[in-house]
């Protein structure tokens, strides 16, 4: 399925970058950023709980905040892109 992962790390100190750095570096083992904060993610349902339990470890509740938007399995009629930045097909072999 495909999960939209965003975030909203507080940056103002330096351990709050900390935070931000470590939160984008899970969010890239998991899926494509799309936008700075943005990440599209296809998972099963245990990697996306695995995901999320990861990334609720790194945040302070109190500053921080994570989103976690449950597309399913039929994304391509739910996502449109509009702009510069090409979409990926998440089915499609990724070359590295």
């Amino acid at each position: 399925m495909l999960v939209l992962i965003t975030y909203d790390v507080n940056t103002e100190t330096a351990a709050g970058r900390k935070r931000l750095r470590k939160v984008a570096k899970q969010c890239q083992n998991y899926g494509q950023r799309v936008q700075n904060s943005v990440f599209e993610c296809v998972l099963d349902a245990a990697k996306a709980r695995e995901v999320k339990h990861k990334l609720e470890k790194l945040i302070v509740v109190e500053h921080d905040s994570l989103r976690f938007y449950y597309l399913g399995y039929n994304y391509k009629n739910k996502v449109d892109h509009i702009g510069i930045k090409p979409s990926f097909d998440a089915d499609e072999p990724m070359i590295f």
